[in-house]
């Protein structure tokens, strides 16, 4: 294992000889001649390891020792000494030491014991970055919040997780609802089992039944083998049902009976087999309004929200802007330096967010790509122009004003207020603004909304 050591030792020729076996022995080696030397290099250097001798001459070996502490908590220090003592081997562990070794030594026992610091301090590393990594998975990050409501629904949403009662996650798109689904699972007692989302908008009709619950071989042209459903591969786990409101009748009928039976029924099978899963479902739509039309069963809702959970649109918690702002910075690796101006904090917040949370993690990536220097400006953001676009809107007529508007902006803006009015709905939009589906999609792809 390579790695870089400071070696801080007054003996030249003890110290060349140390130098010479630790780097034959693969190590970077940094040296000094005083402990004062040693800690300029050590700040200079920042070296993986240090290895000091007690007698420096201006300072001692746990005097240097306290200082790298001061500076660096996880840097390991062995320290090297002829004048080995039980009390003084005490003292340096007891102070942070790695290790304590008494000269004379061999050059096998100083080389295994930088070894084993280094792999230490490597562990260490990894295990912090794992538990960023579990924190990102099961902590709450992306969901920091100072909104009173949104801090309810977050302690609720812990609280539940504990149970095996179905949830039903609703809001606008954009707003977390997969993100909130997979804090519940990662807080559950089925954590250890994987989750799998289903997005039942993306699938077609056709498929539907099969990517659920799985199908036999010759069930159906194409089906060349059996292959195992959504609900057979989260045994043990969570199955997330992203956009449920999307499924047709006939499919919402079976959904329930799985639901009711914990069992499912291959495509083309006369067998059952037993599934043994949480179940939480989001939407964007309004379920209970369904049921009153007819599109949408009664009672698959009600078994489907136990336990419902509505997240607020972003633009009824603008005091969460700025902190999730920052948090996708940190997210990007923005350098340390890189802070919003007090203008573009304004209309961040003064924005209506149709998109929610992903639009403005996208809006916070374009912003750090296009600023300049460390300060993003309101310019960077790309919704100074929707803003104005806003506010031609608001005052808009039949006639042109003398000053003229943009057509750019007036169409986005619309398709904008369409889709808030819609919570996110784009058939409900593109009915409202009264074009096709796919001509709202192609404008919404079109102007990056």
């Amino acid at each position: 294992m390579s790695g870089k050591i400071l070696l801080i030792d007054d003996d030249d020729s003890l110290r060349r000889v140390t130098e010479y076996n630790l780097t034959s022995a693969g190590f970077e080696v940094v040296t000094a001649a005083s402990g004062r030397d040693g800690l300029t290099a050590f700040g200079a250097e920042e070296p993986d390891l240090v290895v000091t001798d007690v007698e420096l001459g201006d300072l001692n070996g746990l005097e240097v020792l306290n200082e790298i502490k001061k500076m660096s908590p996880d840097t390991p220090v062995i320290v090297i000494t002829a004048y080995g003592t039980i009390d003084m081997a005490v003292k340096a562990m007891g102070e942070g030491a790695f290790n304590f070794i008494t000269k004379p030594f061999d050059r096998d026992t100083l080389r295994l014991s930088c070894q084993k610091a280094l792999e230490m301090t490597e562990l260490k590393s990894r295990n912090r970055v794992l538990a960023e990594e579990v924190n990102r998975l099961s902590g709450l990050e992306g969901m920091e919040t100072s909104n009173s409501a949104m801090a309810a629904l977050l302690e609720m949403a812990v609280r539940v997780a504990e149970s095996e009662a179905t949830v039903l996650i609703t809001g606008e798109s954009g707003t977390g609802k997969e993100l909130l689904a997979r804090i519940i699972h990662r807080r559950s007692n089925r954590h250890e089992a994987p989750l799998v989302a289903v997005n039942c908008a993306a699938i077609p009709d056709n498929l539907i039944e099969s990517e659920l619950f799985g199908h036999v071989k010759g069930a159906f042209t194409g089906a060349v083998a059996n292959r195992k459903g959504r609900f057979q591969t989260a045994r043990g786990g969570t199955l997330f049902l992203d956009e449920i409101g999307e499924l047709k009748l006939d499919m919402q009928a079976k959904l329930l009976r799985t639901i009711q039976e914990r069992e499912v029924e291959p495509v083309g099978s006369d067998r059952t087999e037993k599934v043994d899963v949480r179940i939480i479902a989001a939407t964007n739509k309004d379920l209970k309004a369904m049921t009153a039309e007819g599109k949408f069963r009664e009672d698959l809702y009600y078994r489907l929200g136990v336990i419902p959970i509505h997240i607020p649109a972003l633009r009824d918690r603008p005091e969460d802007i700025e902190t999730l702002a920052y948090h996708f910075l940190r997210k990007l690796n923005a350098p340390a330096g890189v802070r919003f101006s007090p203008a573009a904090l304004a209309l961040m917040k003064s924005y209506g967010w149709p998109g929610n949370i992903r639009e403005l993690q996208n809006v916070v990536e374009r912003s750090c790509i296009l600023r300049h220097g460390e300060e993003i400006g309101p310019e960077a953001l790309g919704l100074a122009q929707s803003a104005a676009g806003a506010a031609g809107c608001e005052a808009l007529t039949l006639e042109i004003p003398p000053e003229g508007i943009s057509l750019e902006e007036v169409e986005k803006e619309l398709i904008r207020k369409a889709l808030a009015r819609s919570n996110g709905n784009r058939s409900e939009a593109a009915r409202l603004l009264k074009i096709p589906r796919h001509v709202l999609i192609y404008r919404l792809e079109k102007f990056d909304i």
